[in-house]
Parts: C-alpha cells; sequence; structure tokens
C-alpha cells in the first residue's frame, strides 16, 4: 500500500466519519461512501489481512509486524472516524431524519444516484452478460426495498447472526446495514442497547459484525482481483436498486409505536411531491428538495476528486 503521511490520516478520518454519518440512515451505505472517496478496495483489502494469517504472524513475527501485515493505521484511522461519526455526527442525521425527513432523503437521493454514475464509468467495457449482472444487481437492490420487516426475538444468537449479515450489507455499495437491521427486526432494539450501554448485547453484535466483516472481505477481496468489471457492474446496480428506498416522499402504510410512545414507519410506499402535498396537508418542499439533491451530485463529484487526489 502507497505510504501516507499524517494529512493521509486526517483525510481518512474525515471519509470514515461521512461513513458512520451515511451508516447511521437507514437506505443508505457507508460503503457508498467509501467507493465514492477512493478507498474502498484498500478497505477490503485491509480487511481481508485480518484473518489467519494476522494471528499466525502475530504469533511468529510480533505486533510491529503484524499491524503491518493488516495496514493497521490505514484500519485505525477510518473505523476511528466511523465510531466518532456515530458518536457525534450521527445523532444530527438522526435528528434531521425525524424532523426533516424529505429534505435529508432528497440529499442522498442526489448523492446515490450520482455515485451509480461513478461508479459504472470505470466499466470500460459494456457487453451482454454485464449488463445482464448490472440489471440482477437492481432487481435485488430494488426487492430488499419493498421486503416487509420482519419482528423476531433479540435472543444471543440472533443479535450475532444480525451483526454479521448487517456489517456485510454495511461494506457493499447501496445496500444499507441499519435497514437490513430494520428489515430483520433489530434496528430498535440495537439503537436501544446503544443508548442504554447494554454492554453483553453490544459485545456479541460487536463479535458478530467482526466475524461477517472478515469473512466477507475474503469474498469481496476475491472478486476484485479476478471479476472487477462484473464486480462494479453488481454494486452499480445495487446502488441504483436502492434509490427506491431513499425517494424523499413517501406514505406511510404501516406503522408501529415504539417504547416512548411515538409512531414509526414500518411500511411505506413511494408518491409524487403533488400527492404529499394532497395527503398530508404539508408542502412537498419540492424546490429545496430540487436543489439538494443537485448539492449531493456536486458533493460526489467533489469527494471523487479528493479520492483521485489522494490516491496519485
Amino acid at each position: 500500500m502507497k505510504p501516507k503521511n499524517s494529512k493521509s490520516y486526517v483525510g481518512l478520518t474525515l471519509k470514515g466519519m461521512l461513513m458512520g454519518a451515511a451508516d447511521a440512515v437507514p437506505g443508505v451505505s457507508g460503503g457508498t461512501i467509501a467507493f465514492m472517496t477512493g478507498i474502498y478496495e484498500e478497505l477490503i483489502y485491509s480487511l481481508k489481512q485480518c484473518g489467519i494469517s494476522a494471528l499466525q504472524m502475530l504469533l511468529k513475527e510480533g505486533i510491529k509486524a503484524t499491524w503491518q501485515h493488516i495496514n493497521g493505521n490505514f484500519l485505525l484511522a477510518v473505523f476511528g472516524g466511523i465510531l466518532l461519526s456515530l458518536l457525534t455526527v450521527s445523532r444530527v442525521v438522526l435528528y434531521l431524519l425525524d424532523n426533516h425527513p424529505i429534505l435529508l432523503w432528497s440529499f442522498f437521493f442526489g448523492l446515490i444516484l450520482a455515485a451509480v454514475w461513478s461508479l459504472i464509468r470505470h466499466i470500460e467495457k459494456w457487453n451482454l452478460s454485464i449488463i445482464a449482472i448490472f440489471i440482477t444487481g437492481a432487481v435485488s437492490g430494488y426487492y430488499i426495498t419493498i421486503m416487509s420487516p420482519t419482528s423476531i426475538e433479540s435472543t444471543p444468537l440472533i443479535v450475532f447472526i444480525s451483526g454479521m449479515i448487517a456489517i456485510c450489507a454495511m461494506i457493499l455499495p447501496g445496500i444499507s446495514g441499519s435497514f437490513i437491521l430494520l428489515l430483520l427486526g433489530m434496528y430498535a432494539p440495537m439503537l436501544t442497547a446503544i443508548k442504554e450501554l447494554q454492554f453483553f448485547t453490544l459485545v456479541i453484535f460487536a463479535t458478530g459484525c467482526a466475524t461477517g466483516l472478515i469473512s466477507f472481505s475474503h469474498v469481496l477481496s476475491w472478486m476484485f482481483k479476478h471479476h472487477k468489471t462484473k464486480t462494479l457492474a453488481l454494486l452499480g446496480g445495487f446502488m441504483l436498486g436502492s434509490l427506491n428506498k431513499v425517494w424523499p416522499w413517501k406514505e406511510t402504510i404501516e406503522s408501529i409505536i415504539d417504547r416512548h410512545g411515538k409512531e414509526v414507519p414500518l411500511v411505506q410506499e413511494n408518491i409524487s411531491p403533488i400527492a404529499f402535498e394532497s395527503l398530508n396537508s404539508q408542502p412537498s418542499y419540492l424546490w429545496y428538495a430540487i436543489f439538494l439533491s443537485l448539492f449531493g451530485m456536486f458533493l460526489v463529484i467533489l469527494l471523487e476528486k479528493i479520492g483521485s487526489a489522494d490516491n496519485h
């Protein structure tokens, strides 16, 4: 890996913070941010290094060699940024999600739409096989967004498995780990565990995350190494399909009341801005939404330029 200076690590931490803020929103993937900022492949490679080979090296050659083997400084900067964001920035994102959902979703809609273009433009040659893979990814991503959430008991085994599945989704561009938790019926229990500092639950969840992260990174690393074009097409499709989830105007079909007595949407359908105004007797904020979508697109271009500059 390319040697980095202290300025580079500050940049990596900021990118990690962006990933953490995105992962806090059900429907937006931190993997999308990683890809846009040019750190995705290094992130997958570094995670892959954290397996059995790292443990063997630790026993034979010690901590310093192992730290270099897993690209430890890079991982520390990125995951430090994610953790910092989850403790700080994500609170702002969740506040906006509660109080200004249309504006937040509009921003992410533009961001993800531009990110799809940003990803698939790296595909040099399209053929029927690549197009089919792209469509498969889009249909799969769309289908995930329309699945109905389940309700299951949060036993230690379920918490562990949820961590494995959610973390795999978090590092896939276009598939939101927090949305997967929502589908599994584990989003609210995990938020409660974080707020109430339920250490036993959090440790089990973190163990599941670590297991899933290291295992799945091997799969992704192999895919990028041997089938990069097909992988880009599949991920681009996932991201395009996921746009269904971040459409700003929605009609709530089914909701639940949480333990604080607050109504939480469970099943929603996308509607037009005009229909939204008619149904809710509220403004659709259409022009604000368009502006924020365009701002999200602009941000993708800016992040790409920053990512390209860091990689040269």
